[in-house]
């Protein structure tokens, strides 16, 4: 192996969990970035006064109730201005841009103790569009992820498409292959077949569509009408009813944007509608999420619903009792297929055009690989069944296919040096 790549270390920096792989002898090797795991969540949590945490240690840390800030979804902000806010947190000032910064510094620390190498090289995966239908933006999020690198302590780095890294991993296979890869913030799909090398991509695409969207779709349908969300106001002045504004509820309902909305300008807000009320105890309910801080409490239940309505008894609750003793909304599969109808054809149309750009025709995929957490809803394999009935579905490994197929790349002519 050479001194190149004993030196690269393959990431694979996800919305919702990260993971690292090494190349051994042509062998691929996962660095356990937590005892006993392939993944860490991508998550932080800033204990007031104390060192950030990561991954699991941070959702014990909010799930403890101790004091302090927690963030998900890093990723998701990528090419925004908020990325590069400073903000007080923890205690300190900071950007986004530096807590993924020092998020990818601790991912290289560990797996440099974990393997005894050092790592100045990276090959990372990266969503074939950060941003859908903004080019600026995308350019934005790819040029903000490459400094985060940069400044975490990798003199080199190479992107590569995360469906393309996935098609790498899935092993040979009979005519045309799709990848099709619904990760936390983004879904991309390739269509590839076998070559002499290996996997060859006959074409990439990609939305700016996740499990962090299927949440928030399901929050503000089953949840946020528990907390006054569609509810009305009276004028302040005149007779009439006004709407309840939907902004407060989207962002509660969005995993990122959950961490400010807790500041005094909100708390004001939200008393001004308790005054307005109509349905007042509704309103109640949400001053208690924002007073305690709640809202990542309802993210995490709302995520523990959604995967109880996609199993096999296809309905569950969400648990709400930390805002009002026995307040709960129930969820099926169905209710929730409902509130998900938007993003299933935006899904389907996906997969179709990506098909179309690789000039294959959908009765010519033999094989679809799904790949990525949020490809284990019923929804996902219902859209791939639907655009290409005759092909066998293959479940990959959910988690790690993409960073498998990183470390595959490490010592080939794959992706883009940045």
């Amino acid at each position: 192996m050479s001194d190149r790549a004993n030196s690269t270390l393959a990431i694979d920096f996800g919305t919702s969990n990260s993971a690292a792989a090494v190349l051994d002898g042509g062998v691929v090797r996962r660095v356990p970035l937590e005892a006993g795991a392939d993944t860490l969540p991508t998550a932080v949590f800033f204990p007031t006064g104390g060192p950030m945490q990561i991954g699991t240690a941070a959702g014990e840390a909010l799930i403890a109730g101790t004091e302090g800030r927690y963030m998900r979804a890093l990723k998701s902000v990528l090419g925004t201005s908020l990325f590069h806010e400073s903000r007080l947190i923890g205690g300190k000032r900071r950007t986004l841009a530096g807590i993924v910064t020092d998020f990818l510094r601790e991912v290289k620390e560990r797996a440099e103790h974990m393997t005894g190498r050092n790592f100045t090289s990276v090959v990372s995966g990266r969503p074939v569009h950060f941003h859908s239908d903004d080019a600026a933006r995308d350019a934005r999020a790819a040029e903000d992820l490459a400094a985060c690198y940069r400044a975490a302590g990798f003199e080199r780095l190479r992107f590569v498409y995360e469906p393309e890294a996935a098609a790498l991993a899935a092993g040979r296979g009979e005519g045309p292959g799709l990848v099709v890869d619904i990760g936390g913030g983004t879904s991309d799909f390739s269509v590839f077949r076998d070559g002499p090398k290996g996997a060859e991509i006959l074409s990439s695409h990609g939305i700016r569509l996740g499990g962090t969207d299927f949440d928030q779709s399901i929050s503000l349908t089953h949840v946020m009408p528990l907390l006054g969300h569609g509810s009305q106001l009276t004028r302040e002045m005149g007779g009439g009813l006004l709407p309840m504004p939907k902004a407060l509820y989207v962002d509660l309902a969005t995993w990122a944007r959950i961490p400010f909305l807790y500041g005094p300008d909100t708390r004001r807000t939200i008393r001004d509608y308790a005054k307005h009320a109509v349905e007042p105890n509704l309103i109640t309910r949400l001053q208690t999420v924002i007073e305690e801080e709640l809202g990542h409490d309802i993210a995490f239940a709302v995520e523990r619903g959604k995967i109880a309505a996609n199993g096999r008894a296809g309905e569950g609750r969400v648990a709400l009792g930390l805002v009002e003793p026995g307040l709960h909304a129930g969820i099926s599969r169905l209710s929730m297929d409902a509130a998900l109808a938007a993003q299933t054809e935006t899904l389907t149309r996906a997969i179709r055009d990506t098909l179309t750009q690789a000039t294959v025709a959908p009765g010519d995929v033999s094989r679809v690989v799904l790949v990525g957490g949020s490809s284990l809803m019923s929804l996902v394999e219902a859209a791939a069944r639907e655009t290409c009935p005759t092909a066998t579905l293959e479940r990959s490994e959910a988690f790690t296919a993409v960073v498998d197929g990183l470390a595959l790349a490490i010592d080939r002519r794959i992706g883009v040096p940045v």
